[in-house]
């Protein structure tokens, strides 16, 4: 029986989020754009030279979960946190847009992850993440029941890091295939795809059934010279691909079938979580029995109600903003 629509796999993080001039990056070291793994000692001088921050419930996947289950989509997540302050702030607010979500805490140990966000004047977001707990996740964290009962696992590229978590990816990945469930991972990062490029080509091609990325991220993992040639290789591997280009829209890749999607008109402020909605957007609507044409255009509108704001979790209403059409999205956006 399906109980879930969607079930996400991710790093459990409190987002901090603050506006920062381009040269609290240089000071920094920063790569503009990327995500970098930090220390506590780094994590506590970035954030001792942040401006004021806005703290929230973050990562990846539970962004794409929070703004799934804002567009009507049934949905859980797993994911560590620590039995600390920032992991209440964290199951508060996931579970308050409507997600489930069963992992219990860890009891001593790492603090609750923190990802120390910075957006400069251009919207572009460079982030410095201190996994803390998140590294503790492993098989004995899956939910079979949940995940057996999922039409779609989702897994966050960025979880990729601690080898316990590669190994839970793969039992998660058996659990919902002996189901008749699919697999959805998204690759997350350029450089996350890189420090784990072998391990993530073996993923794609031998459990993944739907893959997200974008652009940066799909010719980092085939080492493409071109986005028409990444769109080839990944074509290969998976039954389903869904790759951005940013203001150029999305391309949805289902065998010999290609559906190019535009971007939905929107102001940008702040580019966080712009990849996590726009998987929300394909699988609410693809677990929803919409056509792919269809799931690409909620993907496009939930990544430009994204952008519209700071902070990565939905302030709009997603569902309405499908519901209008483009005209309804430029005024709601513009």
């Amino acid at each position: 029986m399906t109980t879930l629509d969607i079930l996400g796999i991710g790093n459990a993080i409190v987002d901090v989020l603050a506006r920062a001039e381009e040269e609290v990056l240089v000071r920094h070291g920063m790569a503009k754009g990327g995500m970098a793994l930090i220390g506590p000692d780094q994590a506590e001088t970035i954030y001792a030279d942040m401006g004021p921050g806005v703290e929230s419930s973050g990562g990846s996947a539970a962004n794409t979960c929070a703004a799934a289950a804002a567009l009507g989509a049934r949905v859980g997540y797993l994911g560590k946190v620590a039995d600390d302050a920032l992991g209440a702030v964290f199951r508060h607010d996931i579970t308050a847009a409507g997600v489930h979500f069963p992992t219990a805490p860890l009891a001593g140990g790492a603090p609750t992850a923190r990802c120390l966000i910075l957006v400069t004047p251009d919207g572009q977001r460079t982030m410095n993440t201190f996994l803390g707990a998140c590294v503790t996740f492993g098989e004995a964290d899956l939910d079979a029941a949940a995940i057996a009962g999922a039409s779609v696992t989702y897994l966050e590229g960025y979880l990729f890091d601690p080898p316990a978590a590669q190994a839970a990816f793969r039992a998660a990945a058996r659990i919902a295939h002996a189901a008749g469930r699919k697999v959805a991972i998204t690759l997350s990062d350029p450089f996350c795809v890189e420090r784990h490029r072998e391990a993530f080509l073996a993923f794609v091609r031998e459990e993944a059934d739907i893959v997200f990325a974008n652009e940066a991220e799909i010719r980092a993992l085939y080492h493409a010279q071109s986005f028409e040639q990444a769109a080839a290789a990944v074509r290969a591997d998976v039954g389903l691909a869904a790759l951005t280009r940013s203001e150029q829209g999305s391309v949805i890749l289902a065998g010999e079938a290609m559906h190019r999607v535009d971007a939905a008109p929107a102001q940008v402020v702040d580019t966080t979580g712009a990849g996590d909605s726009y998987a929300a957007g394909f699988l609410a609507a693809l677990t929803a029995g919409h056509p792919l044409p269809e799931c690409g255009r909620w993907a496009s509108i939930a990544a430009a109600e994204a952008i519209s704001h700071f902070g990565a979790r939905p302030q709009a209403d997603l569902k309405a903003l499908v519901a209008g059409g483009p005209k309804g999205v430029a005024a709601a956006l513009g």
